[in-house]
């Protein structure tokens, strides 16, 4: 029996709704035999998921999604592999973390200004499990007092980009989130480049050490599959997938929606280890 793979799961210490507990059951049920946790911004889901995992003989890499953007265009970075025990790595994630605390407070500024007042940080956090807040939470508040009827209305008036409350995020390059990965003995990948639209910079991203391309990703029409299939071998990076689920807050991408061959996890690992 081929052994599949799920290398894009979010759990709800970022902006999932999943504890780790229900993301290894479900991965079970999908017929998954190896996960990776790529919360943005943060590892405290990687523990809690490695530990509830055991009980279920599953394997759980470490994984990351850090938050890039590179004149104007947010470009996320997936990381595996790494050591997710690193000192430099917890203190590097403080700090992005506490930025992410700083621009919620201003998009709380910027309704209360617009009028929305019964809206506060504390209420905020009180909805989240992770100290990587992010737009969603706010959004989930944001429904929750009756503001908006769904969290896709709360983006479109007040914080997608552009929108009324909108705080731009953390500024690091994908040049330094590819550094900051490799740093941490991890591979660093481009997340859901078909999203990320920038395949002119993929060579550039390469040179710096880019390692592999997110190219199995939800909803992708075969063609656009086997265009980052060959832009991968023409760069001679590996290939990737996942179904970048977030639970509830993003029904249509459930975990395992994706699923890859485990032969591609260990031509990963072969690529962390220089082979």
């Amino acid at each position: 029996m081929t052994k599949l793979a799920d290398l894009h799961i979010h759990t709800y210490y970022s902006d999932g709704t999943l504890s780790p507990q229900e993301v290894v059951v479900q991965a079970k049920a999908a017929g998954l035999s190896c996960i990776a946790i790529t919360d943005h911004d943060t590892i405290d889901g990687i523990q809690p998921t490695i530990e509830s995992a055991r009980l279920y003989d599953l394997e759980v890499i470490s994984g990351i999604e850090l938050s890039t953007e590179l004149n104007g265009k947010e470009i996320d970075i997936l990381g595996y592999f790494f050591d997710w025990q690193n000192s430099s790595l917890h203190a590097r994630l403080a700090v992005i973390q506490a930025a992410r605390v700083e621009r919620m407070k201003k998009m709380i500024e910027r309704l209360v200004a617009l009028g929305i007042r019964n809206i506060h940080f504390e209420e905020v956090c009180g909805l989240a499990q992770t100290k990587a807040l992010g737009r969603p939470h706010l959004a989930a508040l944001l429904v929750k007092k009756g503001i908006v009827t769904t969290m896709k209305r709360a983006f479109d008036k007040f914080l997608a980009k552009g929108a009324l409350a909108y705080v731009p995020k953390f500024k690091q390059t994908p040049q330094e989130g590819i550094r900051l990965i490799k740093g941490w003995g991890g591979i660093a990948v481009l997340a859901h480049p078909m999203l990320s639209n920038v395949d002119e910079l993929i060579a550039g991203f390469v040179r710096d050490g880019l390692g592999g391309l997110e190219v199995y990703y939800p909803h992708c029409l075969d063609s656009v599959i086997h265009f980052y299939e060959g832009l991968a071998k023409k760069y001679g990076v590996v290939v990737t997938g996942g179904s970048d689920a977030h639970g509830q807050a993003r029904q249509h991408a459930f975990i395992g929606k994706v699923r890859i061959p485990y032969d591609l996890v260990e031509r990963l690992k072969q690529a962390v280890n220089g082979k």
